[in-house]
């Protein structure tokens, strides 16, 4: 996905590149689903997931699909 960008944080500093992470031997380890206004701000959340310091996080933004309930409006937990 060319909208990807890969965070990684090595010896106190970030690593931000465009792209998706291409190391296909690597496993999914879960996901954290972030509201952010802007990639900048998606990017400094990244930076402080303990995972960043390991490995690599991946920012992806979510699709927005149009006429699904929005759950905030209706009050039902995610």
């Amino acid at each position: 996905m060319a909208s990807a960008t890969s965070v990684r944080v090595r010896e106190g500093r970030s690593l931000v590149t465009d792209g998706p992470f291409a190391e296909t031997r690597e496993q999914l380890g879960g996901f954290f689903l972030v509201e952010a206004p802007n990639l900048d701000e998606a990017i400094a959340v990244a930076q402080r997931i303990p995972a960043a310091r390991y490995g690599t996080v991946e920012v992806r933004p979510a699709i927005d699909i149009p006429g699904l309930p929005d759950a905030r409006a209706t009050g039902e937990q995610p």
